[in-house]
């Protein structure tokens, strides 16, 4: 092609280029919505709950998403017998939490499914774009059912 003739610039309008987001972004949001989920879930209508490793009862502007077996193990990252409205200064800084996390644990889902959690933990799992998107709406639904059921803004 001749130097002389200048060819138009493709303009890319923005729904073509959109990209859609990566696995590690749309991860995040799940997280987020799931801990939303976790804590309104546990919370009592007056706006508080009891942490599932030391038993306090605390407001829920305290509450953190406590997981079992650690957010390390995809395959029960997102499972709700794994995840507990936890303390913060259980969650954060107790590192022995996790001995009154398992008392509770048995007690509230029972040993059957305590052990398929323990079994669930150890297996390799790879989320898919589709499932973390199909959960992302699930539990935005969730969150917004339960706000309105208990009357609680996180």
């Amino acid at each position: 092609m001749p130097y002389y003739i200048k060819r138009k610039k493709k303009t890319t309008s923005a729904k073509t280029s959109r990209k859609s987001p990566t696995l590690s972004t749309l991860t995040h949001r799940l997280d987020d919505v799931f801990s939303k989920y976790i804590r309104l879930r546990d919370a009592m209508p007056s706006g508080l709950f009891r942490c599932i490793s030391c038993g306090q009862i605390k407001p829920i502007s305290q509450a953190d998403c406590g997981h079992f077996h650690s957010r390390v193990h995809m395959n029960t990252r997102f499972d709700e017998d794994n995840c507990h409205a936890e303390c913060r200064a259980c969650n954060r800084f107790s590192a022995d939490h996790i001995i009154g996390y398992r008392e509770n644990l048995i007690k509230k889902i029972g040993e059957r499914r305590f052990t398929l959690l323990e079994f669930k933990a150890h297996q390799n799992k790879q989320w898919a774009h589709f499932e973390i998107e199909q959960l992302i709406k699930y539990y935005r639904a969730r969150v917004e059912m339960l706000k309105k059921e208990k009357g609680i803004d996180l």
